[in-house]
């Protein structure tokens, strides 16, 4: 696969406001291929840039899974394979069966999450492009970062740097890989 020239360009800003309004204001030129660094979450900037996640699907999925597999466990052990008649209750008792239903659903559930949560984030990244900058350090500390990609179909090498500089960040970035 051919790699552009560069990875994007990245802009630096001093507060969260100025952040999340670069980012509606990234997102409505039409950027798409764009995403924001902070040192503590920001729920506005992942709403300025439509931010979506298929993540409580995949926990969805995952806790369903985990009830199927706990009451066809249960099922098949109680009524098919050994059923003893104790006390004259059914062979296939379900509320006998809520509690190992309850927490493989919860474990089931917690274990998507993590994987899920992993493989979306494609962690572990040992390496990204935006690391090649070197202020970039500064977003675990107290910077705020915007990041628009070369892959974004409307990016352009000349109006997209003058783009974010319109924004007044303390400083553009050109993004090598």
């Amino acid at each position: 696969m051919k790699h552009p020239p560069m990875f994007g360009y990245l802009a630096e800003f001093s507060t969260p406001t100025e952040l999340v309004e670069a980012s509606h204001r990234v997102y409505g030129e039409g950027y798409r291929k764009i995403d924001v660094y902070s040192p503590f979450p920001l729920e506005a900037a992942c709403e300025a840039i439509h931010f979506e996640t298929r993540l409580p699907l995949v926990v969805l999925i995952g806790g369903l899974t985990g009830l199927i597999t706990a009451y066809g466990m249960q099922y098949w052990i109680s009524a098919l394979d050994y059923p003893l008649n104790i006390g004259g209750r059914p062979f296939n008792s379900w509320p006998a069966f809520i509690i190992v239903c309850f927490e493989l659903t919860v474990l089931f559930s917690a274990i998507s999450a993590v994987i899920g949560m992993l493989a979306m984030n494609g962690l572990p990244l040992p390496y990204h492009p935006v690391f090649n900058v070197e202020r970039f350090s500064a977003a675990s500390n107290d910077s705020f970062f915007l990041l628009i990609e070369a892959a974004d179909p409307l990016f352009d090498a000349k109006t997209t740097p003058e783009l974010l500089r319109g924004l007044h960040p303390a400083g553009v970035w050109e993004v090598p890989y």
